[in-house]
């Protein structure tokens, strides 16, 4: 893999991903990435997979749509730009950013009289329900209701198709998670927490190292996840 910049953007708030040109490995996780992954550079760490690097929550939407991306990234607490190298030009490319997807969709909201942006949701939304056992999501997101029954009615299904989504190498597709285990399930609950409950996303693109990031929000999680135990 040849990957050359940083990976947080010091003239921003963004951070960068880079896509891969050659097959590639995540540095922490030893996963083959192929070619055509997103990387991101965690200096010390080495080249990450979203998953790895926190960041496989967010959605990507390509360049193109001016408004739609400006207003994405305004609602967005943590972005990425993606990068892309060029050979003709020897430089890297925007291809587009890396957005939390309630904030794309309040972005799109805003745009509705824009037929193109409702056609895209419409096709991400399609793209997902084919990479979902659904069969599976129903059940793991039982096993959510039964751990923690005192999750808001709303959270189980989206922890789960989070968790449980084909090829994205999350928790939801291990094996253990197959056998819907206790502590695979309080992981996917955790990271849903920690994006949604805290103030995570923040520190990551302060530039907070993602370990950091954790330990800093940790007791938060555990009083959430505390209170969530609770019927």
């Amino acid at each position: 893999m040849s990957i050359v910049g940083v990976a947080l953007d010091r003239t921003s708030r963004d951070l960068r991903v880079f896509i891969s040109t050659r097959d590639s490995r995540c540095d922490e996780c030893g996963e083959d990435l192929g070619r055509r992954a997103m990387i991101f550079l965690a200096g010390d760490r080495g080249a990450l997979c979203l998953t790895c690097g926190d960041l496989d929550h967010l959605v990507f939407l390509p360049s193109g749509d001016a408004a739609l991306t400006r207003r994405a990234r305004r609602h967005s607490r943590l972005a990425a730009v993606v990068l892309k190298w060029s050979r003709a030009r020897k430089q890297y490319e925007r291809q587009g950013l890396l957005v939390e997807e309630p904030a794309l969709e309040r972005a799109e909201a805003e745009c509705l009289n824009d037929a193109e942006a409702r056609a895209r949701r419409r096709e991400r939304e399609a793209e997902r329900r084919a990479e979902l056992d659904a069969d599976f999501v129903t059940r793991f997101a039982a096993r959510i209701r039964q751990l923690y029954p005192g999750c808001p009615p709303d959270r189980p299904e989206r922890i789960a198709t989070h968790a449980c989504q084909k090829y994205s190498g999350r928790v939801g597709r291990s094996a253990a998670a197959k056998r819907l285990d206790q502590d695979v399930v309080q992981v996917a609950v955790a990271a849903h927490m920690r994006h949604a409950e805290t103030r995570y996303d923040e520190l990551l693109a302060r530039g907070v190292e993602r370990l950091d990031a954790r330990d800093r929000v940790r007791e938060q999680v555990d009083r959430v996840m505390a209170r969530w135990r609770k019927a």
